[in-house]
C-alpha cells in the first residue's frame, strides 16, 4: 500500500530506517542525514507492509511547475517486486493533482556504474527521457544525468 505520509516525525521514522538499510547507496552520512532532515518539508510517499515501512520517495518543489524526486529507497528484502515504480506511478499521481506539470529526477550518467545503471533503467522504464548532463554538477566521478517527464 502506497500512503502520503503527512506527519513530520513518522517521515523522518521511514526515511532513516529505508535509508540506513541501503547503506551502500545511501553511504555517506552526511547526505543520509540531510535527507532524513529534508524530508519532512518535501512531498513523501511511502511504501508499507501493513506497519512495516518497504520504501518511500520524497518529491520536493524546484520551479512554479516542476518537482523533483528528490530521493527514494526500497529495502533490499523488497527489490524487483514493482514497489519503486508503484511509488512512481502514486508520485506522478500526486504531482500532477498538485497541479505540477513536469517531474524531473537526478542521477549519475550511463555507463559509470553498474549500480546506477540499473538505477537509469529503471528511471527510463518509468517514462522518464534524458534532459540534459552536468558533467561536473557533483564532481568529476559523479557525472549528473538529468531525467524529465510531463505529467500532462
Amino acid at each position: 500500500m502506497i500512503v502520503n505520509v503527512k506527519d513530520p516525525e513518522e517521515k523522518k521514522v521511514i526515511a532513516r530506517t529505508v535509508l540506513e538499510g541501503l547503506k551502500e547507496w545511501f553511504e555517506v552520512d552526511e547526505s543520509r542525514e540531510g535527507y532524513i532532515h529534508d524530508c519532512v518539508d518535501w512531498i513523501f510517499l511511502a511504501a508499507k507492509d501493513g506497519d512495516k515501512p518497504m520504501g518511500f520517495l520524497c518529491l520536493k518543489e524546484t520551479g512554479n511547475a516542476t518537482v523533483e524526486l528528490a530521493v527514494m529507497g526500497v529495502l533490499k528484502d523488497y527489490h524487483r517486486n514493482g514497489i519503486g515504480r508503484q511509488l512512481v506511478e502514486k508520485a506522478k499521481e500526486v504531482a500532477g493533482s498538485e497541479g505540477y506539470e513536469f517531474m524531473q529526477v537526478k542521477t549519475v550518467k550511463m555507463g559509470m556504474y553498474e549500480d546506477y545503471d540499473r538505477t537509469n533503467y529503471f528511471y527510463i522504464g518509468c517514462g522518464f527521457k534524458e534532459f540534459e548532463l552536468f558533467p561536473y554538477h557533483w564532481d568529476e566521478a559523479n557525472p549528473c544525468q538529468i531525467y524529465v517527464m510531463s505529467l500532462k
